[in-house]
């Protein structure tokens, strides 16, 4: 019965679901260390995350290629999966975190982390639909 609980899907929501707490610590430090001088930004990289999760070795999503017309893409290899914004300041302190665009992004994590779960949810709902 536990090989039901360790499918293809649930193992994928589930790494969603760690990828999502990730982005949601690394976008909580944003906000802590908004005034925190020189402090850059950071965010989760989700095709990083999402390869591994697949099991691409190098981190990033291969393309495929079903045709000669087709263009090859161009992968960004290896890496952490958190990603420091050191390009831009915002600030003359040399800090860049922006607290409207960090809310935006958690707003964004929490409807994702909601879909990941109601997804579950209905995975699970499968499950005891058939156990019944």
């Amino acid at each position: 019965m536990s090989g039901w609980l360790n499918g293809p899907v649930l193992n994928v929501l589930q790494k969603g679901l760690e990828a999502s707490s990730m982005r949601q610590q690394v976008l909580s430090n944003n906000i802590a260390n908004i005034d925190t001088p020189s402090f850059k930004r950071s965010d989760v990289d989700f095709q990083t995350v999402l390869g591994t999760v697949l099991g691409e070795k190098s981190g990033a999503l291969s393309l495929k290629l079903t045709a000669q017309k087709h263009l090859p893409g161009l992968a960004d290899v290896g890496g952490s999966a958190i990603v420091t914004d050191q390009s831009t300041s915002l600030r003359n302190d040399g800090n860049n975190v922006d607290v409207d665009k960090e809310m935006t992004n958690v707003a964004e994590n929490g409807l994702y982390y909601n879909s990941l779960t109601s997804a579950i949810s209905s995975q699970l709902g499968l499950l005891r639909m058939v156990l019944k």
